[in-house]
């Protein structure tokens, strides 16, 4: 059986960042030959059902051995555009001794990432400082895999039918656009697609995305007094009147934020890109009628040049999976027989397991064991992989009799 670290050390070589530009679907052709190349991978360790349709979902099945609901685990393929997801070179520390890990130009040291003191004397996975490492979220499908080989090879382990589901440009919001929920035909599912060992999220943002669009008026510097409109400057006042602590960089747990993670201009155009996140539906509301007033109110002084395009992206799943403690305390099970002590935590973002929430199928999301996604200071211990290959397994055998309600 290949391990666990050997899937994930073949998968990163694969660059897989989806495009926010990109008007196709899947955004990059780069994801459906990493589609093709895992399909192989599931007939390998004897799945049936394997499928990878248009779009590029993998859908596959291992059989049942028992009676028992069907469950689905689910990880994406892509990885995020925040940061250079090609050439990944793994960097493979070998007993963690605490000390300040070098890398190209940069360093991971525990002063600045503490969570690294947690896995002292076991091995890491590391970036080589150049490119993001791509645990988010290659680690979840060499974990799902690892597991299902894992199940294929000791059907001693009963367990009932398992499907598992890789899906595309989930970093850029479209993971599930066109998920088939009815085809997947699961009962419930997680996605592995969290943090660090034990993390259970049944919680996560509601989300909003706002793109806000500035016509400025350009007039020579020298005779501009009471003609010119500076779009940037506009745009500086907008962002200026957005609540200076309510920012990610100055929240945690429940708090939310806004977050402008785009401005692009000049003194005739300007452009702001802002994501709105907020746990509680009244607040999340209240921070897009404050974000639509502010826009009001700059539109009365610079006579309608500023366009905000206001739509939400997803919601919190709490209000879907608090009908199924069931799928919760399986999963709590499963990681306190693994020796895992549970984390439930909010999701300070989303996965596809919200939308899937909303479209019928409930949808924790568990650990893979990474730290510091979407940057060159990600890591991943290669003991967190293996344990979350350990509670796949469990919550597969857990399941057996399992009495849960029909959903699709």
């Amino acid at each position: 059986m290949q391990s666990v670290s050997e899937r994930f050390l073949t998968y990163v070589k694969y660059h897989t960042t989806s495009d926010p530009r990109s008007v196709s679907f899947p955004s990059t052709k780069e994801q459906l030959s990493f589609a093709a190349f895992l399909a192989k991978e599931c007939e390998q360790i004897g799945l049936t059902e394997i499928s990878v349709d248009k779009y590029g979902y993998l859908f596959a099945t291992l059989p049942a051995t028992a009676e028992g609901p069907t469950i689905g685990f689910i990880a994406h393929m892509d990885t995020s555009p925040d940061a250079p997801g090609k050439q990944v070179h793994p960097n493979i520390v070998e007993h963690y001794d605490g000390r300040v890990i070098p890398l190209n130009g940069l360093s991971l040291s525990a002063e600045e990432f503490p969570s690294l003191l947690q896995y002292k004397g076991e091995t890491l996975i590391t970036s080589d400082g150049t490119t993001l490492l791509g645990a988010d979220d290659k680690a979840g499908i060499a974990e799902i895999l690892s597991a299902m080989e894992y199940l294929s090879l000791h059907p001693e382990i009963p367990h009932g039918k398992i499907r598992i589901a890789f899906t595309p440009d989930e970093e850029i919001g479209h993971g599930v656009d066109h998920f088939d929920v009815s085809a997947f035909g699961a009962d419930f599912a997680y996605t592995m697609d969290g943090g660090e060992i034990g993390e259970l999220q049944y919680e996560n943002f509601n989300a909003a995305a706002a793109e806000i669009t500035i016509e400025g008026k350009s007039v020579h510097p020298g005779s501009a007094k009471n003609a010119m409109v500076n779009a940037i400057s506009v745009g500086i006042e907008i962002a200026s009147l957005v609540p200076e602590r309510e920012t990610p960089e100055k929240t945690e747990g429940y708090e939310g934020f806004f977050h402008l993670h785009d401005f692009n201009g000049s003194v005739s155009h300007a452009t702001m890109s802002y994501i709105i996140r907020d746990f509680n539906p009244q607040t999340f509301e209240n921070r897009k009628n404050l974000l639509r007033m502010i826009i009001d109110r700059k539109n009365i002084q610079y006579k309608n040049a500023i366009v905000l395009n206001l739509y939400d992206q997803y919601y919190n799943m709490a209000s879907q999976l608090n009908a199924y403690p069931e799928i919760i305390d399986l999963a709590k099970r499963a990681l306190e027989q693994c020796g895992v002590t549970p984390i439930v935590r909010p999701i300070r973002g989303g996965t596809d397991g919200a939308r899937l929430s909303f479209m019928g199928l409930p949808c924790p999301n568990l650990f893979t064991g990474g730290h510091n996604f979407h940057g060159p200071y990600e890591y991943i211990p290669i003991s967190s992989m293996e344990k979350a290959v350990a509670v796949i397994v469990k919550i597969a055998e857990l399941s057996v009799g399992l009495d849960f309600p029909k959903t699709v």
